[in-house]
């Protein structure tokens, strides 16, 4: 992992709801409804259902999320006109080595 990339993730996590959406990503289950188009969570949680739990605007929960995607942290899936978020877990778990070990 690069310096840009820790800065990058550093920035993203510099916030208390994207922490909060980072936690609740890490057990969709316990903090989110299943998208009843899809009635699981293979692919994340629908973007829609993070907004309503974050309490947020759209424009800016989608900032939140976009900021987390540029750093890494997230996988989006795209699925008919929703979009998917899910923990990126190789590259947080890179970014807890890399801080870890090397800072």
């Amino acid at each position: 992992m690069d310096k840009k990339q820790i800065l990058e993730i550093n920035k993203a996590l510099a916030n208390s709801t994207r922490l909060d959406i980072l936690k609740w990503l890490k057990n969709p289950a316990t903090n989110f409804p299943p998208h009843s188009d899809l009635g699981h969570f293979d692919f994340g949680v629908c973007g829609q259902f993070i907004q309503d739990k974050s309490g947020l605007s759209q424009p800016t929960i989608s900032h939140y999320l976009a900021t987390m995607n540029k750093a890494g942290l997230l996988i989006p899936t795209r699925h008919g006109k929703w979009t998917y978020f899910k923990r990126n877990e190789k590259v947080i778990q890179q970014y807890i080595n890399e801080i870890t070990n090397n800072l």
